[in-house]
């Protein structure tokens, strides 16, 4: 029991909810087409959670690797860190997870979404690209997760390529206006990576990992923090305006005072170990404003 509880934490279910919540508003702006099909988004949110789940595991075994991840962490404890799990058996579950995550992804592109081949070879590049970004986050000679680059490739895969890329395989076409949720979901989860570096920038500091949070500094954080919180609400508003600007559509906007809140007693934080439950709390009112936002834009 206690063998399969620490493959559980190493999972991280609580990043689980932000990964769908990606695959989930590209399924909802989808859907408000006539061509919509809902068997490719099912699909691509298999593929999602497998490359979350492969990320959560390869981040634990390249921050202990490297040594990111020692005694002065102040979030949850890690598997490898710990000893729960080795350094050999979580490089075999990276590889694992690897395998599964290409396998889901093929299936998707060449049986469950009915798009042209040109379609087929480029999202297939993406979903590659997408392995390669899961690992080399914390993994190699030179991860870009140590370098200030985390932010950047969390926006691209988990904003654009998530949501353009699930509107695309479940309606074989493409208009501008899904940028604006796209971008919107990429603010929001580069939000909660900006909280777990705000949360860990005086061991990232020290061991060398220079997150953009080192880099910005605590202050500057807090305001670029307030940005990606922020300017979503804007460009939901402006999609439901462009694609039904009836008052059920911006129904969302309800959701901003809570968002709001946590916003304000971040500021108000302390910082380190006070920060923590505010990522579980970002990755599940994303969620919830996703699944809000996406009813009522198809009702």
């Amino acid at each position: 029991m206690a063998r399969t509880q620490s493959w559980v934490k190493a999972a991280r279910l609580r990043t689980l909810p932000l990964a769908l919540s990606s695959i989930a508003m590209g399924g909802f702006v989808a859907g408000i087409e006539s061509s919509f099909r809902l068997t490719p988004v099912i699909f691509a949110g298999i593929t999602t959670l497998l490359l979350q789940i492969l990320s959560n595991f390869a981040n634990d075994y390249g921050d202990s690797k490297s040594g990111i991840d020692n005694i002065n962490r102040v979030g949850p404890t890690r598997t490898v860190q710990s000893g729960e799990i080795t350094k050999s058996e979580m490089k075999i579950a990276v590889l694992i997870f690897s395998g599964l995550s290409l396998i889901s992804g093929l299936l998707l592109v060449f049986f469950a979404a009915q798009i042209s081949l040109t379609g087929k070879i480029i999202l297939l590049l993406l979903g590659l690209g997408a392995i390669v970004a899961a690992i080399k986050y914390t993994v190699g000679k030179r991860p870009y997760g140590y370098i200030g680059l985390g932010d950047l490739f969390v926006f691209i895969f988990f904003g654009l390529v998530a949501v353009i890329g699930t509107y695309f395989l479940a309606t074989n076409s493409f208009n501008w206006t899904v940028l604006l949720p796209a971008i919107s979901m990429g603010m929001f989860s580069s939000g909660v990576l900006n909280l777990n570096n705000m949360r860990d920038i005086a061991n990232d500091r020290f061991s060398g990992k220079r997150t953009l949070v080192v880099s910005l500094g605590y202050s500057k954080s807090l305001f670029y923090h307030a940005m990606l919180m922020l300017v979503p609400f804007i460009l939901l508003s402006w999609f439901a305006f462009e694609k039904k600007p009836e008052l059920p559509s911006f129904a969302f906007l309800l959701l901003l005072p809570l968002f709001l809140k946590d916003l304000i007693n971040i500021f108000k934080s302390e910082g380190n170990a006070s920060l923590d439950p505010y990522l579980k709390k970002l990755a599940l009112k994303t969620l919830l404003l996703t699944v809000i936002f996406g009813l009522t834009i198809n009702l």
